[in-house]
Order: C-alpha cells, then structure tokens, then sequence
C-alpha cells in the first residue's frame, strides 16, 4: 500500500467508518432494552472502543518511532 492510497483511505474512508459506528451505536440503543436502561454504561464503552483503538495505534507508531532513534 503506498502512501497516497493509505491517505485516501484516511480521508475518505475513515469518516465512512465512524459514521458507521455511530450509527451502531444509536441501533444499539433502539433495539436493546439493556442499553436504554443502563445508557452510562453503554455511553461510556461507546467512548472507550475508539479511544482504545486510538491509543493502541498511537503507542505501537511511537514505540516503532522510538526503536528507529
């Protein structure tokens, strides 16, 4: 994959993806009676699914950037 399809990918793809995990969440919310009854909980691992990926990825670049130096 070279860089122009992997900046491609991030700029439209990307959003493409979040827009489907929202809207799987709000179906989440409408069909599960569990999540309409505990929406905090429900709200707060919606929260951590993307930032744990995020931080993941962070990590592993920064780790990878600090074993080159």
């Amino acid at each position: 994959m070279d860089k122009d399809t992997r900046f491609a990918f991030l700029v439209i793809g990307l959003p493409f993806l979040g827009l489907l995990y929202c809207l799987g969440i709000i179906f989440i919310f409408v069909v599960s009676p569990f999540a309409q009854n505990h929406a905090f909980i429900t709200g707060i691992l919606a929260a951590m699914i993307p930032f744990s990926i995020a931080a993941f990825i962070w990590i592993r670049a920064s780790a990878k950037a600090y074993k080159k130096n």
